[in-house]
């Protein structure tokens, strides 16, 4: 299907994996709607549609997926603090989709969301990351992703959770590893431009739908 004939929703835009996302949508020439708060500081307000709001209102969010043929969610916390961001807006989102369409969603998410997340990684690593990462300095951003994997299993669309681990700002490398089954050994982080790659990629792909996928260095 040509880039053009897929109009595309985004929740999260504004975010680092957001922008990213927006922008490789342009470039494929794809019609673009997305929920702001602040469309001023929004790189990209004049060459998409706008919806000035947030997304804990219901009526922002239908008023985002009119027209659109999939959507992309980009949401998370922003901090280490307990935010609810996604135990909040989430189940909007999914119950809007189920309700008016589409049923396409690609959501970023985050290797922590599921317990079997570590299990290709030596003990070592996987104590340290479990107890000392998840369990402590990562606990309400964990929780998120928890609730946002149950949220997404349990619904009607034909979505697809995109689970990296540690997410940087540098330079995409154009090639990384994928596992539908826990993150790939030894992995630890990836460029956010790479999973942006990713996400692109799987408004024509059916292997990961209503899955979630590991992706990583």
């Amino acid at each position: 299907m040509a880039g053009t004939q897929i109009r595309i929703a985004i929740f999260g835009a504004n975010g680092g994996t957001g922008r990213l996302l927006t922008e490789r949508c342009l470039a494929q020439g794809r019609q673009v709607t997305v929920l702001l708060r602040t469309p001023e500081t929004f790189p990209f307000r004049d060459r998409v549609r706008v919806v000035e709001g947030n997304a804990f209102d219901s009526v922002a969010i239908e008023e985002t997926l009119v027209g659109a043929d999939a959507v992309f969610s980009a949401l998370g916390a922003k901090s280490l603090k307990r935010e609810d961001v996604l135990e909040r807006a989430v189940p909007l989102i999914v119950r809007a989709m189920e309700v008016r369409g589409p049923k396409r969603l690609i959501a970023l998410g985050s290797a922590g969301a599921l317990p079997s997340s570590l299990d290709k990684q030596p003990a070592w690593r996987r104590w340290i990351v479990q107890n000392i990462v998840y369990n402590t300095f990562l606990k309400w951003p964990v929780a998120s992703q928890i609730s946002q994997w149950q949220t997404l299993s349990h619904s009607g669309l034909d979505w697809t959770m995109v689970m990296p681990p540690m997410l940087t700002n540098g330079a995409e490398r154009g090639s990384y590893r994928v596992d539908g089954e826990a993150l790939p050994r030894n992995s630890s982080r990836i460029a956010r431009a790479d999973v942006a790659d990713f996400m692109m990629a799987q408004l024509g792909e059916v292997r990961w739908v209503r899955k979630g996928v590991y992706i990583g260095w």
